[in-house]
C-alpha cells in the first residue's frame, strides 16, 4: 500500500486509479477539529485484509496503532474484517473518526459518477413535456418532483408533508422552487444513482450501499394509492432543468448524522465540456445539519434560511431549483389557483382517500389522508400565498363526486398482473339543466356560435365531446391519457332500456396499478386502452366490495335505467301527432322533429289551446299553445329532457303571428284568467285614423301643379283611436318597454323608372308637443309625387302590426320647370400642350340645374394667369363650343403645370366659371448640350458626362415617346456611342463607356456628335475632345532581397525552402500606363491584399514591404501566396508556391501494421515499422544496412527468441515481427524501440489463451454444502466465466454451458443450457430450488471445440420454507360464554409456516373471519355467511405476527353457530382453519310478555265469572332483549294491579277478594295467570292490567354483577376512543428527579385553547423539567446540549403569580367593567395528571398571568379597557391571535397554525367526563352490590332467630310468660294497684319485618308501606 497527496483532490474523477490490481481510496481525517481540511489517497493491493489496511491508514495519516478510532463510510457503516472486501472498492471515499455518530467537525467531497445509463439512448425518444396538448406542462413537472416526495414518504408513520415553496421575494436572492418532504432521505450513494439518468427503480445494483436491495413491488391498496410512483430515473431531471437551469438536492436520511447535498447545474456542465473534463462527475458535499457556511452567492442567500430548519428534522430531502424560467415565473405567479387545481386534481385520491372528497362524509383520520401538499409563495412586499391541496374544493374530481347521485364500480381483469379499477358516476337531468360538472378554466363548448336562444333544441349532450374515462396509475393522474368508452357503456344502435341520453349524462375513472406501462414523465399512457378492448379483458361488476361475475352490459343497463328512472327529472310528451321538418330552422336543425299535443311537466299538464305566458324573453309572450316539439324520429310516448313549445300570440287580431320558445320558458306560476283578462283588454285599444292640419299656411292641396322650389308648409298630425282619442304607443305596457307609434313622412317622385322618395322623416310624439314637420322648400325636381304620411312602429319601423296596416294618408301634387341662369363646361379632349389648339364645350341650365339652350349672341371672355391665350369662335343651338383655343407660356416641369381657366359669358345670373386645366410642354424644338464650351479635356480610361435638354418652341422642357439623344466619337478605333433615353424627363446626363485608346503615350484629338434621330426638325450639337495618357496603375512586381541583391519572383514561380522556416525580404513595386513609377500613398496601400496573413502592417506596405511567409511543417503541403491590387480603374494580381523540403532528423516514429492484440503463447498477427522524421513528422532517409546493428527492442515479459528485424530500402523504413511474450496476467504492455539516439514506445494488448477451465463467479469456496429454503432463490445468481490454463478469464463467446443435476432436483427457470458472452461467461439467473429436505448436487460443464470442459460441483443443503403457510393457529377464551346481542371474546389468528413458526410479514387485509348458524350437516359457509375483518393491532399488542378479531357482535339469536378463518394465499387458494363451535346463550333478564297477546277483554257487572274474567290462562315469560326465553333459574311472583288511564280515577274495579292486587307464582321463567273482577257497580271505562315480576333476592346479586360488567365495559370502550394526544416524544424518566418534558405535563380539554396555548409555548414543549440542577446537567452532558432543561430548584417562586388571584377586570372583588368572549386566565385551563404543585410552578412561570379569549375583537376590547386601570398581561384567542403584553398584534408570528402544522407538539386531551361518571357509578355500584350481601347474610341471621322463636321451648317459655303476666295482673287487681304500662306487642304476636333495603331497580325503591308487608319474606323487588 502506498500514500499519494496531502491536500486537495489528488486525481481527477474518472482516471484510472491505482493501475493494475490495485484499488484507490480517499481518506478524510475528521476526528478533531484541527485536522487537515483536505484528504489522503491510499493504494490499497487486491489481496490485502483489513489489519493491513488499517496500518496502512496509520502510517498514512501519521497516528498511532494503538489509538482508537473508527474508519466508515460516507454513509456512516464502519469498516471491519468481516465487510473490509465488500466495502472498500476502488474509488471509495471514507472516514476517520472518534466514533461512527460523531458530527462532522468541517464538510468533506466524495467523489461521484453519475455517467448516464444506457436507457438515455434506448428510450431517449420517449414524449417530453413539450409535448403538452395545448396545456402548459409546467404543472406536470411539478407532479414529477412530488411523485418522489410521495414515494420517500411512504413509509412515514405519521404526517407525510410535502411542501412546495416558489421563493420570488428579490430582497432573498434570485427567483428559485424547492420542493421539500419529510420522507426517508437518501444517502451518499443513493444520491449518486439518483443523478444517473434513467437509472430506474429496477435497474439498480442490490449491494448494500444500494436504494434498493432489489425492487419489491408493494402490496395491493385501494385504487393503487401505494405511493410507488417514482419509477424511471428520468421525471426528476426532465422536471428540474424544464423549470430551472440548476437543482441541488439536499438530503438526510434518518440513521445517520450528515446531510449530504448535490448541485447540478447547466453552467457546470458547459464548463466542463468547454474544458474537456468528464461531464458526468462531480462531488457529493457532506455536512452536519443546519451548516450553511459554503453558501456565498447572494443570489442564494434564501438557502440559509432553508438550511435552518434541517435541525429539527429527523430525515429529509429538498430539491432547490435556481435558475427558473422568466415565463415559468409569470405563470406560476399569474396563474396561482389553476395550476395548483391541476395538482389537487393529479393527486385527488392521494389526498382524500380511496372514495375521493365527499362532501357528504364525515373526514375521519386513516391511512389515506395524511397526506399534506402545501404551497406557499412568498413574494416582495406581498403577503405570501398559501395553500394546501386538501382546501381546494373545486377540482374536476370532486365536482365529478358531489355532482353524482349514483355510481357503477367494476373490475377489469387483463392478461397478466394488470388490475384496472372503475367507477361510473351518474350525473341527472334536473328539470331544465344538465347536472353534469364543466371545467371551471376549460369550459366545454356545448353550445354552437349560430345557436338562438330563442331556439332550444336538446340535442347536445352534457358531456360534450369528452371522454368518459380519466385514468389514474398507481393512483394518480395521466394526464394526457383518457378513454373513449368500452363498447358494455356506449350508447346501443337500437333503443335500449334506459334514454340515449342518459349515456352522455356520466363520468368514470380508471384506476392501475404499475402492470401497465406510462411514458417516463407519466404524461401518458403506452398500452391501457389496447389492453382493455382486448377480446380476452373480463369485465366484472363490484357490489358491496366483492366481485359479481355476471353480464357486464346487461348490468350496466339495469344500472343506468335505474339511474334515470330515480333520479332524472323530465319532461313527459304524450299525444303524437307525427314527425315533421321545420323549414324556418338551420339547415341541420330542420328536421326530424316529433310533434306532440300535450306535455306533463313537473306534475302539471299543459295541451294544445291553453292560454300561456312565457319568461325570461323579450318581450314577454302571451298566446295559446299549438304543439309541443321534440328533435327525433320519435313515435309514441316518449320522456325527454326538453323540446320546444309552438304559441299563436294572443290576440290573434292584433298579433298574427307565432313563436317559438324552449318550453324551460313555460311561466308556470301565472294562471289561465290572468292572460285571457290581458287579451281582452288589447282589443279595445288599437290605433284607427289620422288628423292632419297646417299651422302655418303653404297648404298642400290634392293634385296641385307647383313651379320647382315652392314650400310645403309645416304640418301638425294626431294619431286617433276608435274612441276617438290621442295615442303615442301601442295599447299595453308588456311589450318589454310598450311599442311607441311614429308618424313617418315621405315625399315621393314618380318617373319612368321608378318611385323614388326625395324626402322621408320620422316625428316622434313629445310629453309637450305633438306630432310636428317642419315647412319643407327643397322640392325642386320636375314630375309628379305624393306626399304620403303613414304611422309606424318605432322598434321595427313596420307599417302593419299583427297583421293589420296602421292609419295613413296620401296627397298627391306635380313639378315644372324653371328658366336658365348659369352654364357648366362639357366633356373636353385631353391632353392640352403649349401650342396646340383645343375646344370648350357649354351647358346651359336653369335656377335649379335644368337643362336650357342659349338664344342671344355672347362673346365669351377668356382669361389665365402666365398664358397667352385666344380662340377662333362660338358656335349657338343645342351644342354650344368656344373652338380653336390656344395657350403658350413658361411651364417649369415636363409634368406640365395646372392653370385655371376663367371663362365669362355676359349676361348670365351666374357668368363666369373657372376651368382647371393642366398644359404640357410643346412638342420638341431645340436640343441643349453642357457644358456649353466646343473644346474639352479628358484622361485616356475615362467616360466624360454630357448635360442635354430637350426645349419646346417656349423653351420648356418638354417629352414625347422614343426621344432618345445619341452621341458618337470620332478620331480613334473602337470608340464607343452614347445614348440616353428622355422620353420621360426630357433632360438626362449622356454618358457611357469609358473611352479606352490602347497603347497612348501622348495627346490625342477626337469628335463628339449628339442628335436626336427620331426628331429630323431638331438641329445637331457638336463638340472637340483632348485625350490624355492615364496616370492610375498598370504594372505590379515581386521580388525577393538577398543582401543588396533584389531578385525578381515572376508570376506563378515555384520557390523551395526548408519547412517550418519564415521567408523574410520581400519588396513590390506598381508602375502607370507610361511605366512610371508609382509613390506607394496610404490610400493605394489600402487597396493592396495578401492572401498568407490577415493582418498588414500598414508602414511596411509604405516602404513596398510585404509581410513574412511562414513555409509549412508537412513536405506534403505548398503554399499558394498572392499579392493583389485593385481599384476603380485596374485589378492586378501577382503570385508564387512555396514548397517545403525536409528539416534534420529528430525522432524515431513507429506504427503498428495489423491487429493490437496478442494471444497468450501466440505471436503478433501483425508488423511494426519505423522511420525517422524531422521536427515536423516529415520521413527524413537516414537508414543503411549497417543501422540494423544499433536497433534495440525491450518491453515487460517480451519473449526475444524470434525477433526479425528487415530494412525496406524502397520506403527507408526497419520492419520488426515475431513479438510474443511469456505467459502472465493479460493487460496492455509497452515495447520500447531504441535507435541512436532516438527512440519511440508501442502498446499492445496481451489476451488470455484458449479455454480450458470454468470457475464461479462471486460465490464462496465450495467447502460445505449452501443452505437454500425450498421454494426459495439461491442467494445469488448462478454465473460461470471460461478461463485459460493459466486461470486468466477467457473471453470466447458462444461456448455452450450446462448444467448437470439429479431428477429430484426441480430448478426454475428449466433452462439449464446457456451459452457464453463476448467476455466469456454464461449467467443462469437465480434458480427457485425445488426438492426435499437434505443435500444435493450441481455441476456446470462446457463444450469447447468438441470436447468437454468440467466445472465445479455445488451442494445445495434445502431447508423448509418459514413463509409458506400451511395451517392457521386460532386462540381465544374457550371457557367464555356467548350471550346475544353481546360481543365475543377476542379471537387471535395466526399462519403457521411448512417449519412450524408464525408467518409475520402478512397484510391484516389477507385474513377474514366467517359465521353462520348451523343447520343440518353443512359443515361449508353457506353464501350469506357473515363476513368480519380483523382489528388494528394495538400498542400493547405483544405477539407478533397475530391478527386480532376484537369486539364482533354475537348473533341476537340463541342457537349453534360456526365459526371459521380463513388466509387468501392468493387470488384461487385460500387457507382456511378448523371450525369453531359456540353456543349462543340467552343474555340478562330484561321483559316479561306473554306468549300469545291477548285481545282487549270487555266485562260487565254480572253475576256470571265469564263475564267479569279479564285474563284466562295467560302465559308469561321473561326473555332478554332479543325475545330470547331466559330466566330459567328465576323463582318470584307476579305482581297484577289494575289502573286507570288517568291517575285521577278513584273508581277503579277491584279483584275477587276485594283486593287491589294479585299474585301468582313465577316459576323457572314463566308463570300462568288467570285474572277475574269481582260484581259491583260499574261505570264504562277503560283500564289496564300491570303485572310487575318480584323476584327471590338471591337473583339480585347476578344482576348487579352483569350491570356493573356492563359499565365497565363502556368505560374501556371511552378509554380506547381516540382522542388529542401529544406525538413528541418525552424524554425517557432515568431517576425520580426527572418529571418529564413540558409537552406532556398538562392536559386541555378545549381544542382550540389547546392549539393555541400549545403554539405560544412551542419553544418551551421540547424542555425538560427537573427536580433539581444536577439532574438537568447529567441530561444536559448526555445529549452534548442538545436538549432543553429547567431545574425547578433554579426557580425565583416569589414571582410566581397568584392561581387564586382575579382577573384583572375585577377591582376590589367588584366588576368594574362587563367584558365579551369569555376571558379566563389560561393556566386555569391545564389539568395535570401527575405532580401538581410542581407543574402549577412550571406553568406560573411560562404563562404568567395570560388570559384567553374567544376572538380578536373581544381581546381588543378586554385590552383596552385593562389598560386604563392596570398592566394587561399577554392575551391569546380560541382562533389563533396573540396580543403581547406590550400591545402589538398581526402578522404571521402573531398567528397561530393550524393543529396538524405543530407536527404533533401540542397538549393532550383528558380524559372524557363521561368516562368519570361511569367510574363514580361503577364506584356505588360496587358498593351496592357489597351492601347486598351484607343485606343477605343479615337476613338470613335474622330469619334464624324468627324459626329459634318458633321452637318448642320459646313456645313453652312464652305460656309461662303469659301465665305469670295474667296472676301479676290479679295480685294487682287485689292490691287496687293501676297498670302503668302496656304488654310489648312484641311478646304478644309475631314480629312484622319491614325490609327497606334498596332494591333493583332503582324506580322500585320506593313501594308503598302496604305492599312491602304484604310481600312473602325474602322476597325482594329486581
Amino acid at each position: 500500500m502506498a500514500a499519494k497527496g496531502a491536500n486537495g483532490p489528488s486525481v481527477e474523477a474518472g482516471e484510472d486509479r491505482g493501475g493494475d490490481g490495485c484499488r484507490t481510496v480517499y481518506l478524510f481525517d475528521r476526528r478533531e477539529k484541527k485536522s487537515e481540511l483536505g484528504d489522503r489517497e491510499l493504494q490499497v493491493e487486491e489481496r490485502a485484509d483489513f489489519a493491513g489496511f488499517r496500518a496502512s491508514v496509520c502510517q498514512t495519516i501519521g497516528i498511532s496503532p494503538e489509538e482508537k478510532f473508527v474508519i466508515t463510510t460516507t454513509s456512516r457503516k464502519e469498516i471491519t474484517h468481516d465487510n473490509f472486501d465488500d466495502t472498500v472498492k476502488d474509488g471509495v471515499t471514507l472516514y476517520l473518526l472518534q466514533s461512527v455518530t460523531q458530527l462532522l467537525p468541517a464538510a468533506t467531497k466524495e467523489r461521484i459518477d453519475f455517467l448516464p445509463h444506457y436507457d438515455t439512448l434506448v428510450k431517449s425518444g420517449m414524449y417530453e413535456y413539450y409535448a403538452s396538448e395545448g396545456q402548459n406542462p409546467l404543472p406536470f413537472a411539478l407532479a414529477e418532483l412530488i411523485d418522489n416526495s410521495l414515494s420517500a414518504t411512504s413509509h412515514n408513520v405519521g404526517i407525510r408533508r410535502i411542501q412546495i415553496k416558489l421563493l420570488f421575494d428579490e430582497t432573498q436572492g434570485k427567483p428559485a422552487v424547492a420542493v421539500i418532504d419529510n420522507g426517508r432521505g437518501m444517502t451518499s450513494k443513493q444520491l449518486n444513482n439518483w443523478a444517473v439518468y434513467r437509472l430506474s427503480k429496477f435497474t439498480r445494483q442490490g449491494d448494500f450501499e444500494s436504494d434498493h436491495s432489489g425492487y419489491v413491488r408493494p402490496v395491493p391498496v385501494p385504487r393503487s394509492l401505494n405511493s410507488d410512483i417514482s419509477y424511471f430515473g428520468v421525471g426528476g431531471k426532465q422536471a428540474v432543468f424544464f423549470v430551472g437551469q440548476s437543482a441541488r438536492m439536499i438530503s438526510k436520511p434518518a440513521d445517520s448524522q450528515d446531510v449530504h447535498e448535490l448541485v447540478l447545474s447547466k453552467e457546470d456542465f458547459e464548463k466542463k465540456e468547454k474544458n474537456k473534463e468528464a461531464i458526468y462527475s462531480g462531488y457529493i458535499r457532506n455536512r452536519k445539519p443546519s451548516d450553511s457556511v459554503h453558501i456565498t452567492n447572494d443570489d442564494e442567500r434564501f438557502l440559509h434560511n432553508l438550511i435552518v430548519e434541517e435541525k429539527e428534522k429527523d430525515s429529509f430531502t429538498a430539491v432547490v431549483i435556481t435558475g427558473v424560467q422568466p415565463e415559468h415565473i409569470q405563470y406560476l405567479k399569474n396563474y396561482f389557483h389553476l395550476w395548483t387545481r391541476q395538482l389537487a386534481h393529479i393527486y385527488h385520491y392521494y389526498i382524500h382517500g380511496p372514495k375521493g372528497n365527499e362532501k357528504r362524509t364525515s373526514k375521519e383520520v386513516g391511512p389515506f389522508n395524511n397526506i399534506d401538499i402545501d404551497i406557499s409563495m412568498f413574494e416582495k412586499g406581498k403577503a405570501p400565498k398559501i395553500v394546501n391541496l386538501r382546501e381546494i374544493q373545486d377540482d374536476m374530481q370532486t365536482l365529478y363526486i358531489n355532482t353524482a347521485s349514483d355510481s357503477f364500480e367494476f373490475k377489469a381483469h387483463v392478461e397478466g398482473d394488470g388490475i384496472v379499477e372503475g367507477i361510473i358516476r351518474y350525473h341527472p337531468f334536473l328539470y331544465d339543466r344538465e347536472t353534469y360538472p364543466d371545467d371551471p378554466c376549460f369550459p366545454s363548448k356545448l353550445k354552437d356560435e349560430d345557436d338562438d336562444d330563442d331556439c332550444f333544441i336538446l340535442d347536445k349532450a352534457a358531456r360534450g365531446k369528452r371522454p368518459i374515462f380519466e385514468c389514474f396509475w398507481n393512483g394518480r393522474l395521466i394526464p394526457y391519457t383518457s378513454v373513449e368508452d368500452f363498447d358494455w357503456c356506449t350508447p346501443p344502435k337500437k333503443r335500449g332500456l334506459a334514454p340515449i341520453e342518459c349515456y352522455n349524462r356520466i363520468s368514470g375513472a380508471l384506476f392501475t396499478n404499475d402492470k401497465f406501462q406510462v411514458s417516463t414523465n407519466k404524461l401518458t399512457f403506452m398500452d391501457l386502452e389496447l389492453k382493455l378492448k382486448d377480446k380476452n379483458t373480463l369485465f366484472t361488476r363490484i357490489l358491496n366490495g366483492q366481485e359479481q361475475r355476471m353480464k357486464i352490459d346487461r348490468e350496466f343497463a339495469l344500472w343506468l335505467k335505474d339511474c334515470h328512472e330515480k333520479y332524472d327529472k323530465q319532461i313527459k310528451f304524450t299525444l303524437f301527432k307525427g314527425v315533421i321538418t321545420r323549414p324556418d330552422l338551420p339547415s341541420k336543425k330542420q328536421g326530424p322533429w316529433a310533434t306532440y299535443a300535450a306535455i306533463e311537466w313537473d306534475g302539471k299538464i299543459y295541451k294544445a289551446g291553453q292560454l300561456v305566458k312565457t319568461t325570461k324573453t323579450l318581450p314577454l309572450f302571451y298566446g295559446s299553445i299549438v304543439r309541443f316539439f321534440l328533435y327525433g324520429d320519435h313515435d309514441g310516448e316518449v320522456y325527454a329532457t326538453g323540446g320546444e313549445v309552438q304559441i299563436a300570440m294572443e290576440p290573434q287580431a292584433l298579433y298574427d303571428e307565432v313563436r317559438t320558445v324552449p318550453i324551460a320558458k313555460l311561466d308556470r306560476t301565472v294562471a289561465e284568467k290572468t292572460v285571457r283578462k290581458y287579451v281582452e283588454d288589447e282589443m279595445a285599444r288599437l290605433p284607427d285614423r289620422l288628423s292632419v292640419t297646417w299651422p302655418e299656411g303653404d297648404e298642400l292641396l290634392p293634385n296641385e301643379i307647383r313651379p320647382a322650389g315652392t314650400p310645403i308648409g309645416a304640418l301638425r298630425i294626431e294619431i286617433l283611436n276608435k274612441k276617438g282619442e290621442a295615442m303615442q304607443k301601442l295599447p299595453g305596457t308588456s311589450h318589454g318597454g310598450s311599442k311607441k307609434l311614429l308618424v313617418e313622412l315621405k315625399v315621393i317622385l314618380h318617373s319612368s323608372s321608378g318611385n323614388k322618395e326625395i324626402i322621408s322623416h320620422i316625428s316622434q310624439h313629445g310629453g309637450k308637443w305633438p306630432y310636428w314637420f317642419k315647412k319643407m322648400e327643397n322640392i325642386q325636381k320636375l314630375g309628379n309625387y305624393t306626399l304620403k304620411l303613414q304611422v309606424v312602429l318605432n322598434e321595427s319601423n313596420a307599417d302593419t302590426y299583427a297583421g293589420r296596416p296602421l292609419p295613413s294618408k296620401a296627397i298627391k301634387f306635380s313639378v315644372k320647370e324653371g328658366k336658365p341662369e348659369k352654364f357648366s363646361f362639357g366633356l373636353l379632349d385631353l391632353p392640352f400642350r403649349v401650342g396646340v389648339p383645343f375646344n370648350i364645350p357649354l351647358e346651359f341650365q336653369d335656377e335649379f340645374g335644368h337643362p336650357s339652350q342659349l338664344v342671344t349672341n355672347i362673346q365669351p371672355v377668356l382669361e389665365a394667369s402666365g398664358l397667352s391665350l385666344h380662340y377662333e369662335e362660338i358656335t349657338k343651338g343645342p351644342n354650344c363650343v368656344i373652338r380653336g383655343v390656344t395657350a403658350k407660356g413658361s411651364i417649369n416641369s415636363c409634368q406640365g403645370k395646372n392653370f385655371n381657366l376663367k371663362v365669362v359669358l355676359p349676361g348670365l345670373k351666374e357668368d363666369s366659371q373657372i376651368l382647371k386645366i393642366r398644359l404640357l410642354p410643346g412638342p420638341p424644338h431645340r436640343l441643349k448640350v453642357k457644358p456649353d464650351s466646343e473644346f474639352l479635356v479628358i484622361e485616356n480610361g475615362t467616360a466624360f458626362p454630357f448635360q442635354v435638354e430637350v426645349l419646346d418652341e417656349s423653351e420648356n422642357i418638354t417629352t414625347q415617346p422614343k426621344l432618345i439623344v445619341h452621341c458618337k466619337f470620332s478620331g480613334g478605333p473602337n470608340l464607343p456611342v452614347y445614348v440616353v433615353d428622355c422620353s420621360s424627363s426630357g433632360t438626362s446626363i449622356l454618358t457611357g463607356p469609358v473611352i479606352q485608346v490602347q497603347n497612348i503615350k501622348k495627346d490625342q484629338t477626337l469628335k463628339a456628335r449628339i442628335e436626336i434621330p427620331s426628331c429630323k426638325d431638331v438641329l445637331p450639337v457638336e463638340k472637340t475632345i483632348k485625350l490624355l495618357p492615364s496616370s492610375h496603375v498598370a504594372q505590379l512586381q515581386i521580388f525577393s532581397v538577398e543582401g543588396q541583391k533584389a531578385i525578381q519572383i515572376k508570376h506563378q514561380d515555384e520557390v523551395n525552402w526548408i519547412a517550418g522556416d519564415t521567408m523574410h525580404n520581400l519588396i513590390f513595386q506598381m508602375y502607370d500606363e507610361g511605366e512610371r513609377e508609382i509613390n506607394i500613398t496610404a490610400a493605394l496601400a489600402e487597396k493592396i491584399k495578401v492572401n498568407w496573413t490577415p493582418e498588414i502592417n500598414k508602414e511596411n506596405l509604405l516602404q513596398g514591404l510585404l509581410p513574412d511567409v511562414q513555409v509549412p511543417t508537412s513536405i506534403k503541403d505548398k503554399r499558394y501566396c498572392q499579392v493583389s491590387f485593385q481599384d476603380d480603374h485596374v485589378s492586378l494580381e501577382s503570385a508564387f508556391t512555396v514548397r517545403p523540403l525536409p528539416d534534420e532528423p529528430k525522432h524515431l516514429k513507429c506504427e503498428l501494421k495489423g491487429g493490437k492484440t496478442v494471444q497468450m503463447g501466440q505471436e503478433l498477427q501483425g508488423e511494426i515499422v519505423m522511420i525517422i522524421t524531422d521536427q515536423y513528422g516529415n520521413q527524413v532517409p537516414a537508414f543503411s544496412p549497417s543501422s540494423l546493428s544499433a536497433l534495440s527492442i525491450a518491453g515487460v515479459g517480451l519473449d526475444s527468441s524470434n525477433l526479425k528485424t528487415t530494412l525496406q530500402e524502397n520506403t527507408q523504413s526497419i520492419s520488426v515481427r515475431g513479438i510474443k511474450f511469456i505467459p502472465g496476467p493479460p493487460g496492455n504492455k509497452d515495447l520500447c524501440f531504441a535507435w541512436r539516439e532516438f527512440s519511440d514506445f508501442i502498446r499492445v494488448q496481451l489476451i488470455s489463451g484458449p479455454p480450458a477451465k470454468l470457475t464461479l463467479i462471486d460465490w464462496p469456496e465450495l467447502k460445505e454444502a449452501i443452505p437454500v429454503i425450498n421454494g426459495r432463490e439461491l442467494e445469488r445468481p448462478l454465473a460461470v466465466q471460461l478461463c485459460d490454463q493459466w486461470d486468466n478469464p477467457a473471453l470466447v463467446p458462444n461456448v455452450k454451458i450446462s448444467l448437470i443435476k439429479a431428477s429430484s432436483l426441480k430448478l426454475t427457470p428449466s433452462n439449464q443450457q446457456h451459452k457464453t458472452d463476448e467476455k466469456g461467461r454464461a449467467n443462469f439467473g437465480v434458480f427457485l430450488v425445488f426438492a426435499s429436505r437434505g443435500e444435493h448436487t450441481i455441476q456446470v460443464k462446457a463444450t469447447y471445440n468438441k470436447s468437454t470442459i468440467e466445472g465445479p460441483v455445488i451442494k445445495l443443503m434445502v431447508l423448509p420454507d418459514p413463509e409458506k403457510p400451511i395451517r392457521l393457529n386460532v386462540k381465544y377464551d374457550k371457557d367464555a360464554s356467548f350471550l346475544a346481542g353481546d360481543v365475543f371474546t377476542d379471537f387471535m389468528v395466526s399462519v403457521i409456516s411448512e417449519d412450524e413458526s408464525t408467518i409475520k410479514n402478512i397484510n391484516a387485509a389477507r385474513i377474514s373471519m366467517k359465521m353462520w348458524k348451523l343447520t343440518g350437516n353443512v359443515n361449508r359457509p353457506p353464501a350469506n355467511a357473515e363476513t368480519f375483518s380483523c382489528n388494528k393491532i394495538k400498542d400493547n399488542d405483544k405477539e407478533e405476527g397475530c391478527f386480532y378479531f376484537r369486539d364482533k357482535v354475537i348473533p341476537n339469536k340463541v342457537g349453534t353457530y360456526c365459526i371459521q378463518f380463513a388466509f387468501m394465499m392468493d387470488k384461487a387458494n385460500m387457507l382456511s382453519s378448523e371450525q369453531v363451535i359456540v353456543d349462543v346463550l340467552p343474555n340478562l333478564p330484561m321483559k316479561l310478555v306473554p306468549e300469545i297477546q291477548p285481545a282487549t277483554p270487555a266485562v260487565s257487572n254480572v253475576r256470571s265469572i265469564a263475564s267479569r274474567t279479564l285474563v284466562r290462562d295467560l302465559h308469561l315469560s321473561i326473555t332478554d332483549n332479543y325475545g330470547n326465553h331466559t330466566g330459567m333459574n328465576l323463582v318470584g311472583t307476579v305482581v297484577a294491579t289494575i289502573k286507570g288511564f288517568n291517575e285521577e280515577d278513584i273508581d277503579i274495579p277491584l279483584f275477587i277478594g276485594k283486593v287491589r292486587t294479585l299474585e301468582f307464582p313465577f316459576v323457572n321463567g314463566s308463570a300462568e295467570i288467570t285474572v277475574s273482577l269481582r260484581p259491583a257497580l260499574m261505570t264504562l271505562f277503560s283500564y289496564f292490567i300491570i303485572m310487575v315480576p318480584f323476584f327471590d333476592r338471591n337473583n339480585n346479586v347476578s344482576y348487579i354483577e352483569a350491570l356493573l360488567k356492563r359499565k365497565i365495559a363502556e368505560q374501556e370502550e371511552l378509554k380506547k376512543k381516540p382522542r388529542r394526544s401529544c406525538t413528541l416524544p418525552n424524554y425517557t424518566k432515568g431517576s425520580g428527579d426527572v418529571l418529564g418534558k413540558i409537552a406532556h405535563l398538562a392536559q386541555i380539554e378545549d381544542d382550540r385553547a389547546a392549539v393555541v396555548i400549545s403554539w405560544h409555548l412551542a419553544s418551551d414543549m421540547d424542555c425538560v423539567v427537573t427536580l433539581t440542577t444536577d439532574a438537568a446537567r447529567r441530561i444536559y452532558d448526555e445529549t452534548q446540549g442538545r436538549q432543553q432543561v429547567l431545574p425547578l430548584d433554579s426557580i425565583y417562586k416569589k414571582t410566581l403569580p397568584d392561581w387564586k388571584r382575579p382577573l384583572p377586570h375585577f377591582r376590589n372583588g367588584k366588576l368594574y367593567f362587563k367584558p365579551s368572549g369569555d376571558p379566563v386566565f389560561a393556566r386555569d385551563l391545564l389539568t395535570f395528571p401527575d405532580n401538581v404543585e410542581h407543574c402549577e410552578t412550571v406553568f406560573g412561570m411560562l404563562l404568567g398571568d395570560t388570559i384567553i379569549l374567544d376572538n380578536l375583537d373581544a381581546a381588543n376590547h378586554y385590552r383596552r379597557e385593562v389598560v386604563k386601570i392596570t398592566h394587561c398581561p399577554t392575551l391569546l384567542t380560541r382562533d389563533g391571535d396573540r396580543i403581547r403584553s406590550n400591545g402589538k398584534f398581526g402578522g404571521l408570528q402573531n398567528k397561530a397554525p393550524p393543529m396538524d402544522k405543530l407536527r404533533g407538539m401540542v397538549f393532550g386531551a383528558p380524559i372524557p367526563k363521561q368516562c368519570r361518571i361511569l367510574g363514580e357509578q361503577i364506584d356505588l355500584l360496587q358498593q351496592y352490590r357489597s351492601a347486598v350481601c351484607k343485606l343477605g347474610s343479615v337476613n338470613q341471621d335474622l330469619n334464624g332467630q324468627l324459626e329459634y322463636l318458633h321452637t318448642p321451648d320459646m313456645k313453652k317459655k312464652k305460656q309461662e310468660l303469659d301465665e305469670q303476666e295474667k296472676s301479676l295482673k290479679l295480685i294487682e287487681q287485689k292490691l287496687g294497684m293501676t297498670s302503668t304500662r302496656k304488654c310489648n306487642d312484641s311478646l304478644r304476636h309475631s314480629p312484622k319485618v319491614e325490609m327497606t333495603e334498596c332494591p333493583i331497580p332503582p324506580k322500585r325503591m320506593r313501594r308503598e308501606t302496604t305492599r312491602q308487608n304484604r310481600r312473602p319474606k325474602g322476597d325482594l323487588p329486581n
